[in-house]
């Protein structure tokens, strides 16, 4: 080596040196990285095989479920329809079988081949409709309706999620079966435009319906993921304005205004109706709010079963049967009028296959059973007195009855001698059988009513007035003002509270929504007995071996003051006539003691049944009274072929017409009357004469006056329209009506009005004795007040 020379850098040994070791870190780096790719690799084909598999999956459920609705297409284009041109069905349903179906097959085993990308270009230009197939028509509206449903459904943010592509390509995000399918139908369309085909398979919303649901069965989004925003303040008012209808129509508001204000105040609301909506492409506003107000009303899950003011009808025709409850004020054994013609109502109305009866009918506790039925008879519960009504019943029954007793807490005023409903009657008839109601004594069941509406919670509801309760309170102390007041509390009340109103006869007080019929008939005994009685005359026997007898409960108000006045005054011209008088009650000592002091020819004898043997060999009944709407006596006397002698007075009106019937007008006509009656044989009844007193002539009045008749011929469901359609828009008559009932639900709400007004302490709501009879629970626990 010569002097001087520099020895070699040692970096640039270092530098070789380095080289032949960094090549060995290369080939490790190689390596790994070879391995890692195929890792990823491997890992990525593994991925796009699931990703694949699960598209031809979903692709295969598209497949089937297009299919059937094309299958489904082709059945309802083959059904009987409309009439149409000769042959086009059978074209119509070739297309699909011939045209349709095989696209399809091709369509799928296209998408299998690979050539995905193309394929929606290559079906479509291989899909052109063949010479000839313009008969083959198609409807380019439910073409139209079909791409608005996959867009509105498969489109949207809610429906099918895209899955992007492993090839990162924007095109591939959306599934291809979805966008083919509509891309598809857009290009046909398209041709079929140009190519005239017109309108012959079936029509949109049934192909619609079809494929949405079919596209619905394997949507991803949960059900009721869609929150419903409330009513906002502006769907609030346009609600409110058009429920107030009615009242701006009596402002002289004009309807054409009301409507452009609610459509002014819904318009601004912003909220989004269900697909359904959409689809139907209906504008009106007041539809749009209707089914606003009820996606709100179901998302909120409210119901309600009652009201105060105006509620829907409940009442639901499952077994097409209407129900029919009769409730009365009393019951048997008290032989009143309203204990027995309700009760035989019931049972003649229960004959009609049409509908269900029940009869409501007062349960008072032993200490009123002792004051109110005969000989001191009483009842340890319902059940037991029910068994007593129906043995009674079918005693004079031809038939079987068949209808249920209900019974509701009841107590009994000695002051007005009637039996007063406690707590609210309308609550003993439950909701599913609260269809149509007949009020026995409409008035009386209502004055101090605190509870339901009854034309709320019933249909039809009718009131048959059987007493003339002005003529028994103005011969009571300050009769003159109490009259007055009663009168207009009845007009409150049945206005209120009842739809139609019979009155028995003239002699009752006019009352809103009335009319004048006799609906009562005579138990079938008395028919009975009256045949009985002219067969033995045409036998030769003799038909009554007495004479002339009265028969009433022993009150002054039933007849008995007029009696003894008349017998009183005209006691010179008949003598040696015996009169027998039957009857029991409060007044017995003071009528028997004022006979007797008057020296008057009177014999009296215990209250008892008018069927009673006893009672059959009399020829006369007589019968002074003129507080009596229409006396059950008098109508049974003449169906046993008896001499009636009764006041020429509106009560006895409908008797008038029987030859057997004579009135007087004075004193002196009653003393002719009674000498005419006991010198002759009464008239044998006519077959028209006997059917007038029957029940089933009954019945048939009461159908036809009552509008009963009507109601039962329409169905159940039509009824409830009515109601709907009277509740949503009544007229100025039914606002007040409410008004009435409103205020009348106040006022009898207030213990102390009631007490002033003479109801019962503590009528308001039923008592414990009541919830022990009936099995009942206490008020307070039906019925829980709140407090802080």
């Amino acid at each position: 080596m010569e002097a001087g020379a520099s020895p070699p850098p040692k970096s640039i040994g270092r530098g070789g040196g380095g080289g032949v070791v960094g090549g060995g870190d290369a080939s490790a780096a190689l390596s790994f990285l070879s391995r890692g790719w195929r890792e990823v690799r491997d890992s990525a084909s593994a991925d796009l095989r699931l990703m694949r598999a699960r598209a031809d999956s979903l692709r295969t459920l598209a497949d089937r479920e297009l299919e059937q609705l094309l299958v489904s297409a082709s059945t309802t284009v083959a059904a009987p329809g409309p009439p149409v041109a000769a042959g086009a069905p059978i074209a119509e349903v070739e297309f699909v079988r011939n045209q349709i179906q095989p696209k399809i097959s091709e369509l799928r085993r296209q998408y299998a081949s690979g050539g995905e990308r193309e394929l929606g270009r290559r079906v479509l230009e291989s899909w052109v409709p063949p010479r000839g197939a313009t008969s083959a028509r198609v409807d380019l509206s439910g073409i139209t309706a079909i791409r608005n449903a996959l867009v509105s459904e498969v489109g949207g943010a809610g429906g099918w999620r895209r899955a992007a592509a492993w090839s990162g390509d924007a095109e591939e995000e959306e599934w291809e079966v979805v966008r083919m399918i509509r891309g598809g139908l857009k290009e046909l369309e398209r041709r079929s435009q140009s190519s005239e085909i017109l309108g012959g398979l079936p029509g949109p919303g049934e192909l619609v319906e079809k494929f949405k649901s079919s596209l619905k069965s394997f949507n991803m989004e949960p059900l009721g993921s869609k929150e419903v925003l409330p009513l906002d303040l502006t769907e609030i008012m346009a609600n409110l304005v058009r429920q107030s209808g009615p009242f701006l129509d009596q402002l002289g508001v004009r309807r054409e205004l009301r409507d452009k204000l609610v459509e002014t105040l819904y318009s601004r609301q912003s909220h989004s109706l269900s697909a359904d909506s959409s689809l139907l492409g209906d504008d009106n506003s007041t539809d749009e709010l209707d089914l606003r107000i009820a996606s709100v009303l179901q998302s909120t899950g409210y119901h309600t079963d009652d009201g105060l003011w105006n509620e829907p009808s409940k009442y639901e025709v499952s077994d097409n049967k209407r129900h029919v409850a009769i409730v009365t004020t009393a019951s048997l054994p008290w032989m009143t009028g309203t204990a027995v013609n309700p009760l035989f109502r019931a049972a003649y109305l229960a004959r009609s296959a049409k509908q269900d009866v029940t009869l409501v009918v007062p349960w008072l506790c032993k200490s009123d059973q002792e004051l109110v039925y005969p000989n001191s008879m009483t009842f340890s519960s319902p059940e037991e007195q029910e068994t007593y009504i129906k043995k009674w019943l079918e005693e004079r029954l031809g038939f079987e009855s068949n209808f249920k007793i209900s019974f509701y807490p009841g107590k009994f005023s000695k002051e007005r001698r009637s039996i007063i409903p406690a707590g609210d009657t309308s609550q003993f008839i439950s909701s599913r059988e609260a269809d149509i109601a007949i009020l026995e004594e409409p008035e009386h069941l209502n004055w101090y009513h605190h509870g339901n509406r009854w034309t709320d919670k019933f249909n039809h509801v009718v009131g048959v007035v059987h007493t003339n309760y002005l003529e028994y309170i103005k011969r009571e102390k300050n009769g003159a003002l109490q009259s007055f007041l009663v009168k207009h509390i009845n007009n409150w009340v049945t206005r209120a509270y009842c739809d139609k109103v019979l009155r028995l006869s003239a002699a009752t007080q006019d009352l809103p929504k009335s009319i004048v019929c006799n609906v009562h008939g005579v138990n079938p005994k008395f028919l009975k007995i009256g045949d009985k009685i002219m067969a033995d005359r045409e036998n030769g026997q003799q038909s009554f071996s007495k004479g002339a007898y009265f028969l009433g409960k022993m009150v002054w108000a039933k007849g008995y003051r007029e009696l003894l006045d008349l017998l009183d005054k005209r006691k010179n011209d008949l003598q040696g006539f015996k009169l027998d008088v039957y009857g029991s009650g409060e007044d017995s000592q003071e009528v028997r003691s004022t006979a007797k002091k008057l020296n008057l020819n009177l014999n009296f004898f215990k209250g008892r049944d008018h069927a009673d043997d006893s009672l059959h060999g009399y020829k006369v009944f007589i019968n002074p009274s003129i507080s009596d709407v229409l006396c059950t006596a008098t109508a049974e006397a003449l169906a046993m072929g008896k001499f009636v002698i009764c006041a020429e007075h509106p009560s006895n009106e409908f008797f008038m017409s029987f030859p057997n019937c004579l009135t007087y007008r004075t004193p002196e006509e009653f003393v002719a009357r009674v000498n005419e009656a006991m010198a002759r044989e009464p008239q044998p009844l006519t077959p028209e004469q006997r059917y007038n007193l029957s029940w089933e002539a009954a019945t048939e009045r009461f159908m036809e006056y009552s509008d009963l008749d009507k109601v039962l011929a329409q169905p159940g469901e039509g009824v409830h329209r009515n109601r709907t359609r009277r509740t949503l828009q009544p007229n100025m008559s039914d606002i007040m009506d409410g008004g009435l009932a409103f205020a009348h639900h106040c006022l009898t709400g207030n213990e102390v009005l009631r007490l002033a007004t003479g109801a019962i302490p503590g009528t308001r709501d039923y008592d414990k004795q009541h919830c022990v009879d009936m099995g009942l629970l206490s008020p307070q626990l039906q019925h829980p007040v709140y407090g802080w």
